[in-house]
C-alpha cells in the first residue's frame, strides 16, 4: 500500500507585544502624566493605591465608575487594529498594562491583562472569581462572599498576580513589540529582561526611550504611526 507523504507544518513564530497607556491615549484615554485629562482631577495617592482604598473606598469608586465611561465610549485605533493583523502569519500575545478593552474589541485573540480589568469587579477578600460590571459600583454592593465588590484592578501597593505568567509568555518569544509604555512603572517595566537574548526586539515610542540600548530596533513615533508600518514589514517578510 503507497502511503502519501504528509507535509511537516511549521509552528508559526511567537510575537509577544507589550503594550502600555500610550496605545490607549491615542483613543482619547489619556494616562495619568497626561494633563487636563481626567487623572489630573485626582491625587492618584487617593484614588489608585490600596491604602486610598482603605480609606475612602467611596472616592475610589466614583473615580473608577467614571473611568469606566470614559472607556466605554473609547475606540480602538489603528494601532490596535493593525496587531490583529499579525495574527494572520503568527501567534500574537498581547501583554497589557491596560485596563481598557481596547485590545479585545479590536480583534486580538489573547490579551494577558496585568493591572486588572475595568469592566470586571471582584470581592475586596480575593481575585480568584471576577464579575462583569453592568453599571456603577457602590459602596455597600457585595460579591456572592459577603465582601464588597471592588474594580478588578491591580492598584500601587499591591502585587501584580499575573506578572509570572507574563513573564513565561515572554520566556518563549520569537519577537518582543513594546509600544507606548514609559517603562518608568515596576514591576512591568522589568518584564522586557524576560526576553530570550535571540528574540528580535522592537520598541515604538516618540521619545529617546532606551535609544541607547542596541539590542533593539527602534521606531521613532507614536503607536498609530509606526504599529502599521512595522506589521506592513513583519507580513511582507518571508516567514522562516
Amino acid at each position: 500500500m503507497l502511503i502519501k507523504p504528509t507535509k511537516m507544518s511549521h509552528s508559526r513564530k511567537k510575537i509577544v507585544v507589550l503594550s502600555g497607556a500610550g496605545i490607549s491615549a491615542e483613543s482619547g484615554l489619556g494616562t495619568f502624566r497626561d494633563s487636563g485629562g481626567l487623572w489630573e482631577k485626582y491625587d492618584i495617592s487617593k484614588v489608585a493605591t490600596i491604602e486610598a482604598w482603605h480609606e475612602n473606598p467611596t472616592l475610589v469608586l466614583e473615580f473608577y465608575d467614571a473611568r469606566r465611561k470614559q472607556i466605554i465610549d473609547a475606540k480602538p485605533n489603528i494601532a490596535h487594529f493593525s496587531l490583529v493583523e499579525l495574527e494572520k502569519q503568527y501567534d500574537v500575545t498581547i501583554v497589557t498594562q491596560n485596563i481598557d478593552d481596547l485590545h479585545e474589541r479590536s480583534g486580538s485573540s489573547t490579551v494577558l491583562h496585568l493591572h486588572g480589568e475595568i469592566l470586571k469587579s471582584r470581592s475586596e477578600a480575593t481575585d480568584a472569581i471576577t464579575y462583569p460590571i453592568s453599571g456603577d459600583i457602590k459602596y455597600g454592593d457585595l460579591a456572592p462572599d459577603g465582601q464588597q465588590l471592588r474594580p478588578h484592578i491591580v492598584w500601587f501597593g499591591e502585587d501584580v498576580p499575573k506578572l509570572t505568567e507574563a513573564q513565561e509568555i515572554i520566556k518563549k518569544c520569537d519577537i518582543l513589540i513594546i509600544v507606548g509604555t514609559s517603562l518608568n512603572v515596576y514591576p512591568a517595566a522589568g518584564l522586557r529582561f524576560a526576553c530570550p537574548e535571540t528574540a528580535k526586539k522592537h520598541l515604538i515610542d516618540p521619545n529617546a526611550v532606551l535609544l541607547d540600548d542596541k539590542s533593539y530596533t527602534h521606531w521613532r513615533g507614536t503607536a498609530s504611526e509606526q504599529i502599521p508600518l512595522l506589521v506592513k514589514e513583519f507580513l511582507s517578510a518571508p516567514v522562516s
